[in-house]
């Protein structure tokens, strides 16, 4: 690219990069740059040198101090009088001069468009544009369509020219006209830009938003009066320079952090991050930040530091000032303020509220608030007998401030036990096994307390880590304590009332008070027992009966009671379990009392019964069963032994359908023997291969399948 376009470029670059805008501070309403963006200068002649040409008017908001001017055309300058003034005799110029003003607080540009000049020959295209440089002769005609800038939130009146476009031909073209094609003209949005059809000259038609739309690409061409294409089309590239006119803001409007106390100068807190639509090329979206309160500003206004680029909130006060028991607060709160113009006293800000929580580290160990903590408790009783209270400067909300309580010494049978109250953090010590006043009247524990969170390396638990604590037990009135209980005796059943069964030895345990104990019973459910009410002998009242319903698993229990002549009298209770040893008091007797054979002599003409006792072998079985005395039963009946508890009985001969009484005798194995004589109804039915069919006089019918079923039941039982 040749010398004088790349100065050309060069400066639209700069103002599209570096344009300024509107400004925070300085003048109420003050646009900084050139505060008008287009100057038209009319050709009468060649320049001289020192001639004032036109007047521009710049302000950068700030006094204009340090501002420099730069012009396209080196052959011109703006002088300390914001006039345009050439620096040689200039006998022509090119159509456009661009000018450049630019300071700590600006940097904009504006165009002179020089009218009336004489029509350049072919070879002196870069003289039309103001480059001052001869390109080689062109017998052609071209469109020249330069890049065009226009700075937004621009003001009325509308429409405002900013750029030509030409036609370099060697002879005046009297017969084209411009036309102007694309997104911002005769497409959405349409009507931002129109061009002149006879002149080329561009213009903007309302204000324009950067942070919208940042550039537009047109299309220009040239036509006859029949809409034929001439030249063209050529791309018209259209800038808009930004104008400061976006506040930064922060994604969010307070923001919260926390840094442990005493960490070292310098920790980083948190991140401070705020947004800037203008252009992020320029310096309208660089952004500075800066602390500008700081509440509460004790022990030092300026306890944290912010990095004016990155955002950073770093600590500025030292680790032993960082101290969370000694600040005023727990909780700051910092106004960060974000400026854009990378800081400048011109930049706009946006402001957020950042509240950093010092956190707490385990630097303090709790103490008791006493060295000797004294309870009293009366013996044979349970649960909490004293608090024990501790102080802790770290937070309440951390295991840094919760306490863990032990028993160190005093307590060789674990008669105490101490847990943490999680409201108030007080030591309850409790009593878990009662205590013995006669035992064990004083008891002296050593408790010691740390904090669920290790201590720093740097601190430890003193002295005040541990209490003493003095437990004094009050006697009471216990009452007498059995021993054995439960007592247990083995008696046999039947043995004579009066008998004696067991003697009961209650103790009472204040051996120091010589007080006398008398029993009486509590619980005696069939009435057997009586106790002496002095001496505790229990003898037997009526009669033990081991079949009884009050016995289970041979065993019966009673209850007594055992009262001192303390005051209040105490009671203490004892239980008697008396093993009843089985006496053959009960004597058998024959099941069914039913039974039916069939009355043709054969297979069927039998029956099964069986033998049952209330008491134990060898009190039972075996059994012995056999007919009744009666004379002339062994000519009919037969009873033969099956096992130890069951026999059978057989027809002999053919009997008719009825019911008959046959009387049995059945003896048990006690020593001595008992016997019972009994009667089972035997049944003579016709019996079938299916049915059988029996004397319903006095009796239920049953069927064969039904006496086949009793029969294997009661084989199944032997």
């Amino acid at each position: 690219m040749e010398t004088g376009l790349c100065i050309l470029l060069t400066l639209l670059l700069q103002q599209i990069a570096q344009a300024g805008g509107l400004v925070d501070g300085g003048h109420a309403g003050c646009v900084p740059g050139f505060q008008v963006k287009n100057y038209r200068l009319v050709y009468g002649g060649p320049f001289q040198k020192g001639q004032p040409l036109l007047q521009v008017g710049f302000d950068d908001c700030a006094g204009n101090q340090d501002v420099t001017f730069e012009v396209s055309d080196p052959d011109f300058h703006v002088d300390a009088d914001l006039q345009l003034v050439p620096q040689r005799d200039v006998e022509s110029c090119g159509p456009v001069l661009l000018l450049r003003g630019f300071g700590p607080h600006v940097d904009d540009m504006a165009q002179v468009e020089v009218t009336g000049l004489p029509v350049p020959s072919a070879n002196t295209l870069r003289e039309v544009v103001g480059l001052g440089q001869k390109l080689p002769y062109r017998s052609k005609r071209s469109l020249l369509v330069p890049p065009m800038i226009v700075t937004e939130n621009q003001r009325a009146p509308f429409p405002r020219i900013i750029g030509k476009s030409h036609v370099i031909s060697p002879e005046k073209p009297v017969n084209h006209i411009f036309r102007l094609k694309g997104p911002g003209a005769d497409q959405d949005p349409k009507g931002l830009f129109t061009i002149d059809i006879d002149t080329g000259d561009v213009s903007v038609s309302r204000s324009l938003d950067r942070e919208a739309i940042d550039s537009y690409q047109l299309e220009v061409s040239t036509t006859d009066f029949d809409g034929n294409v001439i030249e063209g089309p050529a791309i018209l590239v259209i800038t808009v320079i930004d104008q400061n006119d976006n506040r930064p803001i922060f994604k969010e409007s307070r923001y919260t952090g926390e840094v442990l106390e005493g960490s070292p100068t310098g920790t980083t807190v948190m991140t401070m991050t705020a947004f800037d639509a203008d252009d992020p090329g320029t310096d309208n979206a660089v952004l500075r930040y800066n602390i500008i309160r700081q509440s509460p500003d004790k022990p030092s206004p300026n306890m944290f530091y912010i990095d004016a680029e990155r955002g950073d909130i770093v600590t500025v006060i030292s680790p032993a000032l960082l101290d969370r028991e000694t600040l005023p607060t727990t909780t700051y709160q910092l106004e960060i303020v974000a400026k854009d113009m990378a800081g400048s006293e011109v930049g706009l800000t946006g402001t957020a509220t950042a509240t950093i929580t010092i956190t707490d580290k385990n630097d303090h160990a709790p103490e008791f608030t006493h060295p000797l903590f004294e309870a009293r408790v009366y013996e044979g009783s349970r649960g909490v007998v004293v608090n024990l209270t501790v102080d802790d400067r770290d937070d309440p909300a951390t295991g840094a401030w919760r306490a863990i309580y032990s028993i160190i010494s005093g307590d060789p049978k674990r008669s105490f036990e101490i847990q943490t109250n999680p409201d108030n953090n007080e030591g309850m010590l409790s009593v878990v096994k009662p205590l013995d006043y006669e035992t064990t009247a004083f008891h002296t524990l050593l408790i010691r307390v740390e904090n669920e969170d290790p201590l720093i390396p740097d601190v430890g638990y003193g002295p005040s880590s541990t209490a003493t604590v003095h437990v004094t037990v009050e006697d009471v009135n216990e009452g007498p304590v059995f021993f054995p209980d439960p007592l247990m005796v083995t008696r046999m059943e039947n043995i004579p009332v009066g008998s004696f069964v067991a003697s009961l030895n209650a103790t009472d345990p204040d051996i120091l008070e010589m007080q006398s104990i008398r029993y009486a019973v509590l619980s005696d459910p069939a009435g057997w027992l009586s106790v002496n009410p002095v001496r505790g002998t229990v003898n037997t009242s009526a009669s033990l009966d081991r079949e009884s319903p009050y016995v289970q698993a041979n065993k019966y229990t009673a209850l007594f009671i055992a009262t001192d002549n303390g005051t209040p009298p105490a009671t203490g209770t004892g239980t008697l379990i008396i093993h009843l040893e089985d006496y053959n008091d009960n004597a058998p007797f024959v099941v069914p009392s039913v039974a039916q054979v069939c009355e043709d002599a054969g297979d069927m003409n039998v029956a099964i019964v069986g033998g049952r006792d209330k008491d134990l072998p060898p009190n039972a079985a075996p059994f012995k069963i056999e007919l009744g005395k009666q004379p002339g039963l062994d000519k009919t009946w037969k009873v033969t032994r099956l096992n130890s508890t069951h026999s059978q009985i057989m027809l002999l001969h053919s009997l008719k359908k009825a019911n008959y009484q046959l009387p049995l005798l059945i003896t048990d194995s006690g020593v001595p023997p008992l016997s019972n004589s009994t009667e089972v109804k035997v049944q003579v039915c016709i019996c079938t291969k299916t049915k059988r069919y029996c004397s319903s006089a006095h009796s239920h019918r049953t069927s064969l399948v039904v006496l086949l079923a009793t029969l294997l039941l009661v084989l199944l039982c032997l």
